[in-house]
């Protein structure tokens, strides 16, 4: 089985909240994690109708049948026991009675705050990372990772990924969807799915979107909030010193899956990925997801961004811990080039809180010239990691710059590089 490195967050959750819910998307591997690290608890899958229809109709009966520790799986199904789970851990707060899994934040966020706020401690699983899948012996060049994702089900199963997905995307995209909301022109939903794929790394208009989807701007901006619901894809904000526009300013898109993106653009071969029009855009979203997996699996918030300002300075990602800023250019070539960091050299010069700037591309030479570090897409969490306060080699350590503030200013500009 393969080993996943926010198995110590979930066992240290365990020992501090009477419940534990582990969110994330379908197939992430978050009903193997749960039974793994907690093989006493008995284990209950609230997706069969048998169980889902006991645990409606009679929720004190279920437990009475089912007593703790348990593992409730798709708990999303049957919202309601939140309810009682609160009662019976109010009753007796023995630590780690409960682990919840579930598909669908909105729901469950809204019954945890409602319910179990203050005794349940909060996990978001996403797909294997570059590092588990090494562990595991599994060491992919550049465009399989892009072909075939990170999901469980095409590593630890073997199953092709084009299968793989496509029966992801029609077993549990469209369903969650139509669970969700109710959508009325499959065929639209489609498409605009697919334009989202064609758009991962970039600020996303919904207003254009709507005249090539056919639906109002209004209605896109509703399945948005669902894909975002049920992990499949998920806002990176722009960064700002001002907390407040961090919130409000136009984000960019990027899938949980990148396997699944490269699926929906039509890829079917690694050699297809690398010549893709768009490969640029799924190296970079593999990138961000890696580091927001080194954030996740250590129990930390992602407080990953972008930056751009009003003349066309951009930096792919900016990771964030307190008042310390890690800024990051991706580019999918392998051939190193002291170019890559020229808006690097750039941000630096607007900000005293940058440091350690750093490339991070496909080529195997690893670089350390004028304050940057140039590593390979495989080390994404080790660069992550030293930002967090792990211990870190003589190439990582800091590098600050002077300057004043990051401007705020910023609105409506376009990204002067193209290249990646």
């Amino acid at each position: 089985m393969l080993n996943r490195h926010i198995t110590p967050q979930l066992i240290h959750l365990a020992k501090q909240f009477p419940v534990v819910t582990i969110l994330g998307p379908r197939q992430s591997g978050k009903t193997t994690l749960a039974r793994a690290a907690f093989p006493r608890h008995e284990y209950l899958n609230l997706e069969s109708p048998p169980l889902r229809l006991a645990a409606q109709q009679d929720a004190l009966g279920f437990f009475k049948a089912h007593p703790s520790p348990l593992i409730l799986d798709e708990i999303q199904r049957v919202p309601e026991l939140l309810s009682h789970i609160q009662v019976m851990v109010d009753e007796q707060r023995q630590k780690g009675r409960f682990i919840l899994t579930g598909s669908h934040q909105p729901h469950l966020a809204a019954e945890i705050s409602q319910s179990l706020a203050g005794r349940v401690g909060l996990l978001r699983l996403l797909p294997l990372s570059i590092a588990e899948l090494a562990e595991a012996g599994l060491n992919l060049e550049r465009d399989d990772y892009l072909y075939q994702g990170f999901m469980p089900g095409v590593h630890a199963e073997g199953i092709e990924p084009d299968v793989f997905y496509r029966n992801y995307y029609q077993t549990y995209v469209e369903r969650d969807v139509r669970q969700l909301i109710n959508i009325t022109h499959q065929h639209a939903f489609e498409i605009f799915v697919r334009l989202l794929a064609g758009r991962v790394g970039q600020i996303v208009n919904l207003n254009s979107l709507a005249n090539d989807v056919g639906v109002s701007s209004t209605t896109l901006g509703t399945w948005l909030s669902v894909l975002e619901a049920s992990f499949i894809v998920f806002r990176l904000p722009r960064y700002f010193e001002n907390f407040g526009k961090r919130q409000i300013k136009a984000p960019k898109i990027y899938f949980s899956e990148v396997g699944l993106a490269a699926w929906l653009l039509g890829i079917e071969t690694p050699a297809q990925a690398a010549r893709d029009p768009l490969f640029g855009g799924l190296f970079e979203n593999m990138v961000v997801v890696e580091a927001m997996k080194a954030r996740l699996n250590a129990g930390r918030e992602a407080e990953l961004y972008f930056f751009r300002d009003q003349r066309g300075l951009e930096i792919d990602l900016i990771a964030r811990r307190g008042r310390r800023l890690l800024p990051i250019e991706i580019k999918g070539g392998m051939t190193y080039d002291p170019w890559f960091a020229r808006n690097l050299k750039a941000f630096l010069k607007l900000t005293n809180a940058g440091e350690s700037p750093t490339v991070i591309y496909a080529g195997e030479q690893a670089a350390f010239a004028e304050g940057v570090e140039y590593a390979n897409f495989r080390d994404t969490a080790r660069i992550i990691a030293a930002l967090d306060g792990a211990e870190i080699t003589s190439s990582t350590q800091a590098v600050r710059r002077g300057g004043g503030s990051v401007h705020d200013d910023q609105e409506g500009a376009t990204s002067g590089k193209q290249e990646r």
